[in-house]
């Protein structure tokens, strides 16, 4: 899809699940179950939409999935389910390889959106970059932080998904805001974490918008619909309160990182109330993870 000048496209990578409860909070089951139906150990589907765009100079990847490097015992309790590999599926839907990749932005370094930053090289039986002739851009606040996690998101956080980078020279941290390349400025948004980011594209009068985990699906538009996984939910709340009512009144192209079937829509405002309409092109390439 072109969006302005430069063309942008949706890698979707592997589905995984996680718990229902979690995922919606102080929202009772008997509503989030609606939406998102889950199965018998109350676990939903995810999937994991990674941001391909392309300028005339660059190849950039924001967020690169969950990776493929997990023990059998993980992979069910995570309930990771891979057709492809995310390389696989840039190939597939950008007609580039991870050698092409010239940027890699990680909006945080959860193990869901860095896993893919690198893999496992059975040559050499080490742990290499996916994307070797990448920059790889955090902010430098979220590395500090994966660092030297807290017991509350530790879990989160797999030091092999970014040390081969600090290894290679590879990895770059960057300030809390900053502008990738003309018009794609990464912002850091508290509520999920102090230090995660957002993306904002903007080109030729339009704005696509990444919430990354601040809203990871259509059904987190609603304004309580918070995460347990936050740890400052009223944060994400006032967030919300700020962003979302902008993208209706000026019509931003969102996108839903963890939205399984159409993760591009526009959204509305009716009688105060917020609802995600999917965007009629929203198949432009993308692969669903089933």
């Amino acid at each position: 899809m072109l969006f302005g000048d430069y063309r942008v496209e949706i890698i979707a990578d592997a589905e995984f699940r996680l718990d229902g409860g979690a995922m919606f909070g102080v929202v009772p089951r008997s509503l989030w179950s609606k939406v998102c139906p889950p199965d018998e150990h109350n676990r939903i589907g995810l999937n994991m939409n990674c941001l391909f765009i392309e300028t005339a100079t660059e190849r950039i990847l924001v967020d690169t999935g969950i990776g493929d490097k997990w023990t059998e015992k993980l992979a069910n309790i995570y309930g990771i389910n891979r057709e492809r590999s995310l390389s696989e599926t840039l190939r597939q839907v950008a007609g580039i390889g991870p050698e092409e990749i010239s940027i890699v932005v990680n909006t945080h370094l959860h193990f869901d959106h860095a896993g893919g930053n690198t893999r496992f090289d059975p040559e050499t039986e080490k742990i290499v970059p996916t994307f070797p002739n990448a920059r790889y851009l955090v902010s430098r606040a979220e590395y500090e932080h994966a660092a030297a996690p807290h017991e509350r998101d530790r879990a989160s956080y797999m030091p092999e998904n970014w040390r081969a980078l600090e290894e290679s020279g590879q990895l770059e941290l960057k300030e809390a805001d900053y502008e990738v390349v003309p018009g794609l400025r990464m912002e850091t948004v508290a509520g999920h974490s102090l230090t995660m980011q957002c993306v904002r594209l903007e080109r030729g009068g339009q704005t696509l918008y990444s919430f990354a985990d601040l809203v990871p699906m259509r059904a987190h538009v609603a304004l309580p619909w918070i995460m347990s996984y936050d740890l400052y939910p009223t944060q994400t709340l006032e967030a919300k309160r700020r962003l979302l009512p902008q993208a209706a009144r000026e019509g931003w192209l969102c996108l839903f990182y963890h939205e399984r079937e159409a993760p591009l829509c526009r959204l509305t405002e009716t009688d105060g109330k917020l609802h995600a309409v999917v965007y009629e092109d929203h198949q432009m390439g993308f692969i669903p993870g089933e």
